[in-house]
């Protein structure tokens, strides 16, 4: 088991979100995700749940087809097989809480990898 804070995980990236990982298990995987103003994770559709507990900062959590404004103490649950991603407002970092369950596999990631490549929130169904 892990005992930790949002501040003591703290680590924010130039580039990209920070995921950092508190605790994984056959189960589920627990992270805590630091995003820059703008910065996302990628759409994408992994075979598990997640719900997403916003600590600080504004953005935006999708879910399907519905995209909910997201603010300190709201909390996004997302169903397995459904599209997801998250981003920052513009003007906004943003701090959540993320659990999986259970954790999505390396292949499930690749259109997050696609995202990330191609600074698209929305990535391409295929590598270009």
């Amino acid at each position: 088991m892990t005992a930790t804070s949002i501040d003591a995980e703290r680590d924010y990236d130039d580039k990209r979100f920070s995921a950092v990982e508190l605790c994984r298990t056959d189960r589920q995987k627990t992270v805590c995700g630091y995003f820059e103003p703008g910065q996302f994770i990628p759409v994408h559709a992994p075979d598990s749940d997640v719900v997403i507990t916003v600590l600080s900062g504004s953005g935006l959590v999708r879910e399907g087809d519905t995209d909910h404004g997201v603010e300190p103490g709201s909390v996004v649950a997302v169903e397995a097989d459904t599209d997801r991603g998250i981003k920052a407002d513009d003007d906004s970092r943003l701090e959540a809480v993320l659990v999986t369950a259970p954790p999505p596999t390396d292949g499930e990631h690749d259109p997050v990898r696609r995202g990330l490549k191609h600074d698209a929130f929305e990535p391409p169904e295929t590598e270009q």
